[in-house]
């Protein structure tokens, strides 16, 4: 299945879907594709039969090159409030997504672009990968999550040194302080993409959600153990947590189904 609007593409393909970012030429975000994200996910989330995300950006240079700057110059104060909404509410809905997200990073990462990536759950990148939030060297800041995001997975320091010295980070570093899942050949990122959201197929649904869940609250949580005491008794109310074990246990593939 296919669905194309004018600057994102979803494909469903079996439980995986695919959307691609298609607002050539550097496949930068506007209002029109940020709503359009939004609304993706939302329907994703009411589709039982998908379990796995993967995003990416149409051609070989671009994954996306953020926000289109001409928004800012055209529109002031109003267009960036409105513009700074539209990106909390896409990427927090990215972010969100009930199943598993995975960013194909198949070129430059910058700015929004990056943050896109960010919102998702693993990343992975081609040897040609650029990734970069360089808000500052226009006068602006990351709005799409950025300052609070990057901190948590390559720590304060490194957080620092990409925002505030506007350092662009090629894939073998982006790996080494975890920015990134896995490095790639040119061309393999979507390819490998595809086989991670794949494998999660294997997995309950209904686990997933929920340890994605109690993971994101591991990021707020001063009782970590408590956290997860709740949730994974409630999976035994799901027909999921019966059918994995008895899977096992007669040693055959589960068939998970949401609920």
């Amino acid at each position: 299945m296919k669905i194309m609007t004018e600057k994102l593409i979803l494909e469903k393909i079996d439980n995986i879907a695919k959307i691609t970012i298609n607002n050539p030429s550097a496949n930068t975000w506007d209002l029109e594709s940020l709503a359009g994200l939004e609304e993706i996910i939302e329907h994703l989330n009411k589709d039982d039969g998908i379990f796995s995300l993967v995003i990416t950006g149409q051609g070989e240079k671009f994954f996306s090159a953020g926000a289109d700057l001409k928004v800012f110059q055209e529109g002031g104060k109003d267009a960036a409030k409105e513009m700074s909404n539209a990106f909390s509410r896409a990427f927090n809905s990215l972010s969100n997504f009930r199943g598993v997200s995975i960013a194909a990073i198949n070129g430059f990462a910058m700015g929004g672009g990056l943050e896109c990536a960010l919102a998702c759950d693993i990343r992975v990148a081609e040897e040609k990968a650029v990734l970069a939030l360089p808000e500052p060297k226009v006068g602006l800041l990351p709005c799409g999550g950025g300052t609070q995001v990057l901190p948590r997975l390559v720590g304060e320091g490194w957080a620092k040194r990409i925002i505030l010295t506007g350092e662009q980070i090629r894939p073998d570093k982006a790996l080494k302080i975890g920015l990134i899942e896995e490095k790639v050949e040119d061309g393999k990122a979507l390819e490998t993409a595809l086989s991670i959201a794949t494998s999660v197929a294997n997995q309950s649904p209904s686990s997933i959600a929920q340890c994605k869940e109690l993971i994101h609250k591991a990021r707020l949580s001063s009782e970590p153990y408590q956290e997860e005491l709740k949730p994974f008794v409630n999976l035994f109310d799901t027909k999921d947590q019966k059918e994995g074990v008895d899977a096992f246990l007669d040693k055959r593939k589960p068939n998970w189904q949401y609920h």
